[in-house]
């Protein structure tokens, strides 16, 4: 009779999940102006989402993109910038900061019950209430912007 093999910590042999991995799109039109959407609770925040299974950051950033704005991007196009890792609520969430310098179509409301409206803005005049996952990736982006610190870890891609 073969003895089964014990976990060493029977307690994490099966752990909960408690972590996300997603993505947020820095996306700007032909004046180099960024694209914020309003959610319900009066903060700003950039298009994004999770990342599926099998899926990378790029194709989850246009994936997201499409989804939430109706705007069309090829994945060759997107540019990842940095990697974040936070924590709130006790659960790990690694964001990849992604960047498109522009995209097809007009932006419209495609998720009405998360998103007001979007609307382009130009980097010196952001608005002071932002989701604060997306001022990380916009700080990753452009590290010069005027933002609102968290306690994101942030690992820059190497260009």
């Amino acid at each position: 009779m073969t003895a089964q093999p014990t976990a060493e910590r029977p307690e994490r042999a099966a752990p909960t999940p408690n972590g996300l991995t997603g993505v947020g799109v820095v996306v700007t039109d032909g004046q180099g102006r960024i694209l914020l959407g309003l959610g319900h609770d009066g903060r700003w925040e950039l298009p994004g989402g999770k990342v599926d299974p099998g899926e990378s950051f790029e194709e989850a950033a246009v994936r997201e993109l499409a989804e939430e704005t109706s705007l069309r991007a090829d994945a060759g196009a997107v540019r990842i910038v940095a990697v974040l890792l936070d924590g709130v609520g006790g659960v790990t969430r690694v964001s990849a900061a992604a960047v498109l310098r522009s995209a097809a179509g007009a932006p419209r409301v495609t998720e009405p019950d998360k998103i007001v409206r979007w609307q382009w803005f130009d980097g010196g005049e952001l608005p002071q209430r932002l989701f604060a996952p997306s001022a990380a990736v916009l700080r990753s982006w452009r590290p010069e912007l005027d933002l609102p610190r968290d306690a994101s870890h942030c690992y820059p891609a190497h260009r």
